[in-house]
């Protein structure tokens, strides 16, 4: 189940957290891995790790507001391993500021992570996607990776939910105009819940600083009260989900929002 033996796939926002997460997991599943990241120690790192485990992995950095840098990990991709299967457009940022708080600056560095960073990596990748389509059985995939916050308002983030809402249809879009066009590319979103990651605490600062005890400790315990299924997500949650989208095994899956938020949005 979910094996990725003989595929190759490049991830962004992969020195850390859930990227970091889910490019291990896609090695560990038979995946050559290309890893890029702004934080070149890191992701070095990280690919060093997978490396000493048997796996193949290859850091660049990658900018993925940089359509340059996109062109550089799509160049390593096809000299590395001859193609792509698999893209995870994985790289994003909240600030936790509402509107009153945040500026145009916010918004444009925001929007050019997790929209453009989106957009240039489907762009760029597309070609070795289209291409090794045609040999593979379920065809090639992508994962982009929207949010809880890209499906129900966030008055914490606005701009963190315009720019995540707006992934959750491009998605859909893509899926669709990828499909009717032949390119045999599945597209799919996963929208994660709160996970225990660096910028899930970003989250619980943010939440404190709206309450009159700016306590993290209390918002963290409001924030867990939310989650039926009684504890926060980890970053194996979140990269099992992208691991199973990615592999054959999801392969009349497309234009589909898989959400991993412990119920948070069922209530």
């Amino acid at each position: 189940m979910n094996r990725l033996d003989g595929k190759s796939a490049l991830i962004s926002g992969a020195a850390t957290g859930i990227g970091a997460g889910t490019a291990g997991m896609l090695a560990e599943a038979g995946a050559r891995v290309i890893l890029g990241d702004i934080s070149d120690e890191e992701g070095r790192a990280v690919a060093a790790r997978i490396a000493a485990a048997g796996g193949v992995a290859h850091f660049i950095h990658l900018d993925v507001s940089s359509e340059a840098d996109w062109a550089k990990a799509v160049t390593l991709a096809q000299k590395e391993f001859g193609g792509l299967d698999i893209l995870v457009n994985n790289a994003g940022i909240l600030f936790g500021r509402n509107v009153e708080e945040a500026s145009l600056e916010d918004w444009q560095t925001m929007q050019a992570v997790n929209q453009a960073g989106t957009f240039l990596g489907t762009k760029h990748a597309l070609p070795l996607l289209k291409k090794n389509a045609l040999t593979s059985p379920q065809g090639s995939s992508i994962v982009n990776l929207s949010s809880v916050s890209g499906l129900v308002g966030s008055p914490i983030d606005p701009l963190y939910s315009m720019t995540k809402g707006g992934i959750a249809l491009f998605t859909k879009a893509t899926a669709v105009g990828f499909g009717r066009s032949g390119y045999r590319i599945r597209v799919n979103a996963v929208h994660p819940g709160v996970v225990e990651t660096a910028q899930g605490r970003q989250t619980f600062a943010a939440r404190a600083r709206k309450l009159a005890s700016g306590d993290a400790g209390e918002a963290r315990s409001i924030a867990l009260a939310n989650h039926p299924i009684g504890r926060f997500g980890t970053v194996e949650d979140v990269a099992n989900a992208i691991v199973f989208l990615a592999s054959d095994d999801a392969g009349f899956i497309t234009g589909s929002s898989l959400v991993v938020d412990g119920g948070l949005t069922a209530q």
